[in-house]
């Protein structure tokens, strides 16, 4: 096949991109009051977005497709290529930019400035797929720090001095982490030219590894560096945790879609595709890089321990969540590796059920903290039943997608030189149960709080049931979606196309150690 609904293959990469770009340029045309229009650009772009990369999932499972590239400077093309890994992770972002759509759509009703956070928005999702497409560490470049830049605005939207803070500290994390990258590539591209990304790593960076080991391991040490910035691995996570003054819909955008998981993925590019699993392991970095994240793992797991504020406590179970991905590809076997580009997806689907959840307290009843939550199950029953099946996937319990990604990642840990890695899993189980578990029963079986009891519903929640309190379908809908998707991502993880089914693909071809 060469064409699909008459664009040759080549040519997807710019239409997936300029979907969510023409709809971003639309947007910021758009007066304040053009409710209905900008609903509809969105959600048109979103569900072609979604509609497309479906239909080329199955070519894609085959057969990378070809690369559209563009000269970018003397020597420097600009690439943009589909492969199985950008197909996942573009595939994620689509779908979960669609249900976060419609959350946000609902979330901002009758709040200002919502034409400007529709147009950062699109072009937030603009950058993130520009990166799942990047061929080449120059394009993956230009993208993730135009995600840097157009995300700012987003965690600072409602413009408060806590808000302009928190946004100036990501600012400035992101941008250290971005030199970090910029001085490894192009520290590497004056030794070997430009890097395309190959499964299992680029000949001229295994041959730069061969013949200069010095100078392979401080360029992957550099990248690894800036990338670790955005996945947030201990101690480059500070801006993380402060970054949740942002409204509901960008936190779950920063912790499920775009900004951490750009992170990670980056990550897996530069350790699977640029230096490959053995040549990374053969450099000495891999080992630290484990440890690393074991000790990002359990700090994340036991701060958010001590958290009161219900977003501040998601968030650093995000610290310690998406470090499992590393992790998986740290460990550098098949089996960790899948568990980890698996966990890719499954976090995200958890993650943002969890985040919906929260925005969905927060607006209906006005409860943001953890010691408010107990007894509200009883007025927002469909949501704390959301919340749970989110919490449970953070713990790991069967049959949620969680379960899945953290039984492949314990298999990596076994058939790996560090065993001992089980011992950290299992630790971090064990913590995520006792900051969620004790949350759940409490919603389910304790008295309502005050907060609980005296909480207003926002103008259009449903008021149906005597005592129930849920929100608007546009708030409720999308949390009930995505913790649906976290089931069946768990007991159809067996089906041919399933994430976990791809990952395997993933994992195989770029070799192990």
């Amino acid at each position: 096949m060469t064409h699909l609904l008459g664009v040759p293959l080549q040519f997807l990469p710019l239409v997936l991109i300029g979907l969510s770009l023409l709809a971003a340029v639309i947007i910021f045309t758009l007066p304040e009051h053009a409710t209905r229009s900008r609903s509809r650009v969105n959600l048109v772009a979103a569900v072609l977005k979604v509609a497309l990369l479906a239909a080329l999932a199955p070519i894609v499972i085959d057969v990378d497709l070809p690369a559209w590239r563009s000269p970018l400077v003397p020597g420097v093309d600009l690439v943009l290529r589909i492969d199985t890994l950008s197909l996942l992770f573009a595939l994620l972002s689509a779908v979960l930019w669609l249900v976060t759509t419609v959350y946000a759509v609902g979330y901002l009703e009758g709040k200002p400035n919502r034409s400007r956070f529709f147009g950062f928005f699109s072009l937030c999702v603009t950058a993130t797929v520009g990166i799942s497409f990047a061929g080449n560490l120059i394009t993956f470049l230009l993208f993730y720090e135009l995600l840097t830049l157009v995300t700012y605005p987003l965690v600072a939207h409602y413009g408060t001095s806590k808000a302009l803070k928190a946004a100036r500290l990501y600012l400035g994390y992101s941008l250290a982490g971005g030199l970090a990258m910029l001085v490894g590539i192009v520290w590497l591209t004056a030794l070997v030219g430009p890097v395309e990304f190959e499964p299992g790593g680029a000949e001229e960076v295994i041959a730069l590894a061969s013949s200069d080991p010095g100078s392979a391991t401080a360029i992957l040490v550099l990248l690894l560096a800036g990338l670790g910035v955005k996945a947030a691995i201990f101690p480059l996570h500070g801006w993380l945790p402060r970054a949740m003054v942002a409204p509901a819909p960008v936190s779950a955008l920063l912790h499920a879609v775009a900004v951490v998981k750009a992170g990670v993925f980056g990550i897996a590019r530069v350790l699977e595709d640029v230096f490959g699993p053995v040549v990374a392991d053969e450099l000495g970095v891999l080992t630290p890089l484990l440890v690393l994240t074991c000790i990002t793992i359990v700090y994340g797991s036991v701060r958010a321990l001590v958290q009161d504020d219900l977003k501040k406590r998601l968030a650093y179970s995000t610290v310690s969540q998406v470090s499992y991905v590393t992790l998986g590809l740290a460990l550098a076997t098949t089996a960790g590796i899948t568990g980890g580009i698996v966990h890719l997806v499954h976090q995200g689907l958890m993650k943002i059920t969890l985040f919906f959840c929260a925005g969905l307290f927060a607006e209906t009843l006005g409860v943001t903290r953890v010691s408010q939550l107990p007894g509200i199950a009883r007025r927002m029953p469909l949501t704390a039943a959301a919340f749970t099946i989110g919490a449970f996937g953070m713990i790991g319990l069967p049959p949620l997608a969680g379960f899945v990604s953290k039984w492949w990642l314990g298999l990596g840990a076994l058939y790996s030189e560090h065993p001992w890695v089980l011992g950290v899993l299992l630790t971090s189980a064990l913590l995520n149960a006792i900051y969620f578990l004790p949350v759940v029963y409490s919603m389910w079986f304790s008295a309502p709080t005050d907060a609980v009891l005296e909480g207003e519903c926002r103008e259009g929640a449903s008021t149906a049931h005597q005592g129930v309190r849920e929100a608007s379908g546009l708030l409720l809908y999308p949390a009930l979606v995505t913790a649906t998707l976290a089931v069946l991502a768990g007991v159809l993880a067996a089906a041919p196309l399933a994430p976990l089914a791809v990952a395997e693909a993933i994992a195989e071809r770029v070799g192990s150690r």
